[in-house]
């Protein structure tokens, strides 16, 4: 086999057969091959990467057209489904509609209202969770006749609780503990 001979991958270019190479000559030649195809694919692949980074933060950005047609209950169920699927933006915007929409019905005003509040509660933004939770549980202060669904009394009586276990100051593993006045 002559020098000026290219061998590629054990095969000899100029003859077509075998040619006498050393293994680690022809690992050399497959790894700068595969570096070469790797660094070419992987521009291509942090660009659609970057593109579809793009396109889904615009897509989450966006306000959602709500139709005026929905009934309460579909919205009340839209507002969960994307509750679910942890869009609290969207279903933000399902409950404040239905509040705009139903602000005269005490019962659709009582979901909403509990609603939202916990929403700010599971995204651990305890401060207006415990405001929504404390004006639900003024409404139910103000109108002791009855006509309010009494579980979503009970449901802010519950979080609020959670609320102030969570903001009340725990033991560290890092802090002094003061001493005890006797």
């Amino acid at each position: 086999m002559k020098k000026s001979e290219k061998v590629f991958f054990g095969v000899s270019a100029v003859t077509g057969g075998a040619a006498r190479f050393s293994h680690s000559r022809c690992l050399r030649y497959t790894i700068r091959m595969n570096g070469f195809f790797f660094a070419k694919h992987t521009a291509l692949l942090k660009a659609a990467l970057v593109l579809g980074a793009v396109l889904s933060c615009a897509a989450c950005a966006s306000n959602a057209v709500i139709s005026d047609s929905l009934s309460p209950a579909e919205l009340i169920q839209r507002a969960q489904e994307a509750a679910d699927r942890n869009r609290y933006k969207l279903a933000l915007q399902y409950y404040h509609i239905l509040l705009e929409r139903n602000s005269t019905n005490l019962d659709l005003v009582c979901v909403a209202e509990y609603e939202i509040a916990y929403i700010y509660y599971k995204q651990k933004k305890y401060p207006e969770a415990k405001a929504g939770m404390s004006a639900l549980l003024a409404r139910y202060n103000a109108h002791e006749d009855g006509l309010l669904p009494p579980q979503f009394k009970r449901l802010a009586t519950i979080v609020l609780e959670r609320i102030e276990e969570k903001e009340k100051p725990r033991p560290g593993l890092f802090r002094k503990k003061t001493p005890e006045a006797p």
